[in-house]
């Protein structure tokens, strides 16, 4: 005779809300810290060590970078949704099925992305515009990470199945580690210390995709020995429906990657220095969003769960307090980048003009850490309801507008029009963003 899995009810739809959100919150935050540090060390060590048209290369290749990461993470906005959906209803059974599919599904992807990007590289380098030496330096570091492009897909597919447990403290620490390790491995295998080979910019990407896997395969033997994941029975009638809440979100920051790419050929036009200025910039507006996006994830998880509980009421209020919480920590950071830009830029290089143009990027992003504020926390809890469709074409659109308006304003004011384009669309999302959740058409959604 089957069995039949008893309800049993998700750990994020009950007790006091504050406890909740910052038990769930803190160590989503402290992850996102982890992975932004990835890319963040490889410049830090590149700028250092191999001076700014090193830089300027890591940053241009981490534009795709940054798309296979954004392709990866549409597995985990919708394992997240369904499985936090499966949790909160009480069939911890059903959620490991579709987690099983879904850490298969992203190696496959992985592997897929990664080839189109062997494929793609000469194209994306002369699409960029960008100066010879920064092509050539380039290449180097974006075929190094391809090379692991499955296993990174495979670790956002193990995130998202213990964040969707309400677990984000195993995955910290499978991250933590993976990032101690990143620190000391980079400049070792950059400058070839000891016995270790000198590869330049391809140490830096061995050492990001080396770690990175790793924490894949431990991560997945925890999961494994939890029964979170069901390896021998996934369920890949969840597939659909986690490509169809996640491939909105994921495919809006395929897009995201790719203005910044086309934003190359106008920021290369003001030098090297400007390119390698927007790289910086970019990272070190990352500060921000490592906390927004630790709070989204944790809005996600949260609204998942207790919409699965028939708790709209609680998933509404965790919402609101999420986003309090997380401006208290924007607001401090958009105060930096305006009092302390050059400081900031000056972790990277002590080249007076990307420090220049660096800082200049600072001042005009502190306005949008506001509207990020707002618009990825509740695109993080509209993900988590199944709602993601209309959101990320608004979204799309105003992403879109950052192209001719980067174009009009640079030819009139310089770089400045570009760090403009870039800030003005982030508010307008963040506006756009608070308008879907008050309408609530979210509530409406099934998974």
């Amino acid at each position: 005779m089957a069995t039949v899995e008893r309800p049993r009810r998700g750990s994020l739809t009950v007790g006091p809300l504050r406890p909740v959100i910052l038990g769930l919150a803190a160590p989503a935050v402290a992850m996102m810290a982890c992975h932004f540090s990835f890319n963040l060390i490889d410049s830090i060590w590149v700028g250092r060590l191999l001076g700014p048209a090193a830089l300027a290369a890591v940053s241009t290749a981490g534009f795709y970078v940054w798309v296979l990461l954004s392709l990866g993470e549409m597995v985990e906005v919708g394992l997240i949704a369904v499985a936090a959906r499966r949790h909160g209803e009480g069939f911890p059974e059903a959620a490991a099925r579709a987690a099983a599919a879904a850490v298969q599904y992203a190696l496959l992807a992985g592997a897929v992305v990664s080839i189109a990007g062997f494929a793609l590289t000469d194209w994306l380098f002369r699409a960029m515009t960008v100066p010879a030496e920064v092509a050539r330096l380039g290449h180097q570091y974006l075929r190094t990470w391809l090379l692991g492009g499955p296993l990174v897909f495979g670790f956002f597919a193990v995130e998202a199945t213990f964040r969707a447990s309400g677990d984000t403290r195993t995955p910290f620490r499978l991250l933590a580690a993976s990032v101690l390790l990143s620190i000391g491995l980079d400049p070792l295998l950059i400058a070839g210390v000891g016995p270790f080979p000198r590869l330049g910019v391809e140490g830096a990407a061995l050492a990001s995709v080396m770690v990175r896997g790793g924490g894949f395969l431990i991560g997945v033997g925890i999961a494994l020995r939890r029964g979170l994941i069901r390896l021998d029975a996934p369920d890949w009638r969840a597939l659909p429906t986690i490509f169809r809440v996640g491939a909105p979100l994921s495919l809006a920051g395929v897009l995201l990657s790719g203005i910044y790419m086309w934003l190359t050929r106008f920021t290369s036009r003001f030098g090297t220095p400007a390119l390698a200025a927007l790289g910086v910039g970019h990272k070190v507006e990352g500060l921000g969003f490592i906390a927004i996006s630790g709070f989204a994830l944790s809005a996600s998880a949260l609204v998942g769960q207790n919409l699965g509980a028939r708790q709209e009421a609680r998933a509404r209020q965790g919402v609101r307090m999420t986003v309090g919480y997380c401006l208290v920590v924007t607001t401090v950071t958009a105060v930096a980048f305006l009092t302390i830009p050059r400081t900031l830029v000056a972790l990277f290089t002590s080249d007076p003009a990307v420090i220049a143009d660096g800082s200049l990027y600072l001042r005009v992003i502190a306005f949008a850490q506001v509207g990020q504020t707002f618009e990825i926390i509740l695109e993080g809890a509209l993900a988590g309801a199944g709602y993601t469709l209309w959101p990320q074409l608004t979204s799309t659109s105003l992403t879109l507008l950052r192209v001719p308006l980067a174009a009009w304003w640079s030819s009139a004011i310089g770089v400045l029009g570009i760090w403009l384009a870039l800030s003005v669309t982030a508010i307008c999302r963040g506006i756009a963003m608070t308008l879907f959740w008050l309408m609530g058409a979210w509530r409406r959604a099934t998974v």
